[in-house]
Protein backbone atom coordinates (compact mmCIF):
# COMPACT_ATOMS: atom_id res chain seq x y z
CA UNK A 1 0.00 0.00 0.00
CA UNK A 2 1.41 3.54 -0.61
CA UNK A 3 0.66 6.74 0.84
CA UNK A 4 1.77 10.23 -0.69
CA UNK A 5 3.01 11.81 2.44
CA UNK A 6 3.11 15.64 0.23
CA UNK A 7 3.17 16.40 -3.61
CA UNK A 8 4.35 19.78 -5.52
CA UNK A 9 3.59 21.05 -8.85
CA UNK A 10 5.74 24.24 -10.44
CA UNK A 11 2.26 26.02 -10.85
CA UNK A 12 3.05 25.50 -14.75
CA UNK A 13 0.30 24.31 -16.64
CA UNK A 14 1.74 23.84 -20.28
CA UNK A 15 2.28 20.54 -21.32
CA UNK A 16 6.04 20.83 -21.77
CA UNK A 17 6.60 23.29 -18.71
CA UNK A 18 4.57 21.74 -16.14
CA UNK A 19 6.63 19.82 -13.31
CA UNK A 20 5.18 17.37 -10.16
CA UNK A 21 7.13 15.86 -7.52
CA UNK A 22 5.62 13.48 -5.07
CA UNK A 23 7.08 11.99 -1.86
CA UNK A 24 5.56 8.52 -1.27
CA UNK A 25 5.83 5.73 1.36
CA UNK A 26 5.61 2.11 0.98
CA UNK A 27 7.86 0.18 2.66
CA UNK A 28 10.40 2.04 1.31
CA UNK A 29 10.52 6.22 0.79
CA UNK A 30 9.50 6.90 -2.94
CA UNK A 31 10.43 9.99 -4.69
CA UNK A 32 8.49 10.09 -7.92
CA UNK A 33 9.66 13.25 -10.55
CA UNK A 34 7.38 13.48 -13.65
CA UNK A 35 8.25 16.56 -16.59
CA UNK A 36 5.41 17.27 -18.99
CA UNK A 37 1.93 16.02 -18.72
CA UNK A 38 0.63 12.65 -17.78
CA UNK A 39 -0.03 11.70 -21.15
CA UNK A 40 3.70 12.22 -22.86
CA UNK A 41 5.53 12.94 -19.79
CA UNK A 42 8.91 11.71 -18.48
CA UNK A 43 8.63 9.83 -14.85
CA UNK A 44 11.40 9.22 -12.36
CA UNK A 45 11.66 7.18 -9.36
CA UNK A 46 13.73 6.90 -6.49
CA UNK A 47 13.59 4.84 -3.44
CA UNK A 48 15.26 5.50 0.19
CA UNK A 49 15.40 3.45 3.47
CA UNK A 50 15.04 6.74 5.76
CA UNK A 51 12.39 9.80 4.83
CA UNK A 52 15.27 12.03 5.02
CA UNK A 53 17.26 10.94 2.70
CA UNK A 54 13.69 11.12 0.73
CA UNK A 55 13.26 14.57 1.60
CA UNK A 56 16.80 15.41 0.17
CA UNK A 57 16.34 14.46 -3.00
CA UNK A 58 12.45 16.12 -3.01
CA UNK A 59 14.33 19.29 -2.06
CA UNK A 60 17.28 18.73 -4.90
CA UNK A 61 14.30 18.65 -7.39
CA UNK A 62 12.92 21.71 -6.28
CA UNK A 63 15.83 23.67 -6.40
CA UNK A 64 16.49 22.23 -9.96
CA UNK A 65 15.91 24.95 -12.57
CA UNK A 66 12.16 24.77 -13.45
CA UNK A 67 9.52 27.03 -15.37
CA UNK A 68 7.05 28.24 -12.78
CA UNK A 69 7.25 28.71 -8.76
CA UNK A 70 6.74 24.76 -6.58
CA UNK A 71 3.37 25.36 -4.73
CA UNK A 72 2.74 21.86 -2.31
CA UNK A 73 -0.13 20.29 -3.11
CA UNK A 74 -3.19 18.60 -0.95
CA UNK A 75 -2.25 14.67 -0.47
CA UNK A 76 -4.80 12.93 -2.21
CA UNK A 77 -4.48 14.37 -5.72
CA UNK A 78 -3.48 11.87 -8.75
CA UNK A 79 -0.42 10.34 -8.56
CA UNK A 80 1.75 9.62 -11.99
CA UNK A 81 0.96 6.53 -14.28
CA UNK A 82 3.74 4.38 -14.69
CA UNK A 83 5.62 4.97 -17.84
CA UNK A 84 7.87 2.97 -20.35
CA UNK A 85 9.46 6.28 -20.91
CA UNK A 86 12.49 6.30 -18.55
Amino acid sequence: MEEVVRRWWNGSWGRLARRDVWLVRQTRWKVIARAGDSETGKVLRWEFDTQRDAGLMVERLLRADAAGQWREQQVGGPRPEPSSRM
